[in-house]
């Protein structure tokens, strides 16, 4: 299983974890509230676990533009 991370603003992929070298358990998936894991987790048809996170990128153009939080996307 692959645990796949993307941003959720621009979509980009940030990071891949081969899970039979990771304890998932070791991520700390267990300490999000269920609202939060039913935003990030995702589990694919193919057996593989999808996190939505926040790319560098997208942090800094919300850091730098704080009224961007209002907004649902501020990616055109």
């Amino acid at each position: 299983m692959k645990i796949r991370y993307f941003c959720r603003h621009c979509q980009n992929q940030v990071g891949e974890l081969d899970a039979e070298h990771v304890d998932v358990s070791q991520l700390g998936f267990d300490l999000l509230n269920d609202q939060d894991q039913e935003q990030m987790v995702h589990m694919t048809t193919g057996g593989d676990m999808d996190i939505r996170t926040i790319c560098d990128s997208c942090k800094e153009s919300l850091d730098d533009n704080p009224h961007y939080h209002e907004l649902d996307f501020f990616i055109q």
